[in-house]
């Protein structure tokens, strides 16, 4: 079973966060893993915070970055591109959704890359990214 992951549980594959053990469980019984490409900087940013609020130290956040980085170079995870002609669909997406709805870019992203490589579901703990899944054909799921 292919998986699709937004960064939030991307990171839980490389932090103690949380569902962490339950997201790495969900993902060791996939046959393939997969992101935006988008995961690469907003992972950056997620260890950055983590040693802002001092969960890890900076020699730590190297460590699982570089094993995030080592994971992506091996094939463990499969990242969807990011082109100039995707993002102008993303764009064309959100315009189309309702103005109630509440969404960031980087959810846009994920769930846009998801839909175009015909996933089903995303996986996330993001409760407005779970909401907005239907928007973009899809059923958010959280472990």
């Amino acid at each position: 079973m292919r998986l699709y992951f937004d960064t939030a549980y991307v990171a839980k594959c490389y932090l103690n966060e949380t569902d962490a053990k339950a997201v790495r469980k969900l993902a060791t019984r996939a046959t393939g893993l997969y992101s935006s490409a988008w995961c690469i900087p907003e992972l950056a940013c997620v260890f950055q915070r983590q040693i802002r609020e001092s969960r890890l130290s900076k020699a730590e956040a190297a460590q699982v970055r570089a094993l995030f980085l080592e994971d992506v170079g091996n094939g463990v995870w499969s990242l969807l591109p990011l082109s100039e002609s995707f993002l102008h669909r993303v764009e064309s997406l959100v315009a189309s959704l309702p103005t109630s709805l509440y969404l960031r870019a980087g959810d846009a992203i994920h769930l846009a890359a998801a839909q175009g490589a015909g996933f089903s579901d995303i996986w996330s703990n993001d409760r407005r990214l779970l909401d907005a899944a239907a928007g973009f054909g899809l059923t958010g799921r959280s472990v």
